[in-house]
């Protein structure tokens, strides 16, 4: 767990790097009021649908394919209770910090939009994001502030094909473009990479802090639970994101003075 002195080293590496990677999963949108497991799953914990299928099933590729109805029906639930939700403080350090590094990017696994609506802007979206909807007959795409008003599954105005979001659902592959995105990150070369608020579990999350470890670039995990990661990294602070981050601004700050 980390203490004081973990809280102080973690702010010392992060005045001192020019190039950070965040990469952030559900548990940095806790304190926004946002539900943690899995993600976009998180209201379905241990518990199957109303249509007696999990979440896993009910949010794929497959069922949008066959189904859209029913995929769209759960798409739509949860964006109903993500909505209203605003960024916390982990989300704003995170885009302060854009502003005054030359190289901070984030990847995050999230689809709720917070790190761009708290301003940050050199993001990798790997899931995608709920509010950008595209037809999947045709190239009209748009973005919507949330989905009231929307006809649900909604139909594409320019061709009459359906409209889905443009994130990636369970059996689909990642967006090539964010992957390459990523690749160019870490081929640049990054002084420190700090993990908040996810379980590591997918290859391509925990990937970039293997690297970054067995590299020797400093490390950093922001998660009150254990992951496969806890052991491994260089510094662990066993707490929420917003009172980490909280903790790391007031020692910033005290430097400064």
């Amino acid at each position: 767990m980390g203490g004081r002195r973990t809280v102080e080293e973690v702010a010392d590496c992060i005045r001192d790097a020019e190039s950070i990677l965040f990469i952030t999963g559900a548990g940095i949108s806790a304190d926004s009021g946002l539900p943690t497991y899995r993600g976009i799953g998180g209201l379905y914990h241990e518990r199957l649908t109303d249509d007696g299928l999990t979440i896993e099933d009910a949010l794929s590729g497959a069922m949008m394919a066959l189904r859209p109805e029913i995929a769209w029906k759960y798409i739509a639930e949860i964006e109903a209770n993500c909505r209203g939700a605003r960024p916390n403080a982990a989300h704003r350090f995170i885009a302060a910090l854009e502003r005054i590094k030359p190289n901070v990017m984030t990847l995050t696994q999230n689809v709720d939009g917070l790190h761009r609506m708290a301003g940050s802007s050199r993001l990798i979206e790997i899931h995608g994001t709920i509010h950008r909807l595209r037809c999947i007959e045709c190239h009209h795409a748009r973005t919507v502030a949330d989905f009231s008003g929307l006809e649900i599954p909604p139909a594409c105005p320019v061709c009459g094909g359906l409209l889905r979001p443009d994130v990636v659902l369970f059996g689909e592959s990642l967006p090539q473009r964010e992957i390459m995105q990523l690749e160019s990150v870490l081929a640049g070369g990054v002084d420190l990479v700090i993990s908040v608020g996810t379980t590591s579990v997918f290859p391509y999350i925990s990937g970039p802090v293997w690297w970054a470890i067995e590299t020797g670039i400093p490390t950093v995990e922001i998660n009150p639970g254990e992951t496969e990661l806890s052991h491994a990294v260089r510094y662990r602070l066993k707490m929420g994101a917003v009172s980490a981050f909280t903790e790391i601004q007031a020692r910033l700050q005290s430097t400064k003075s």
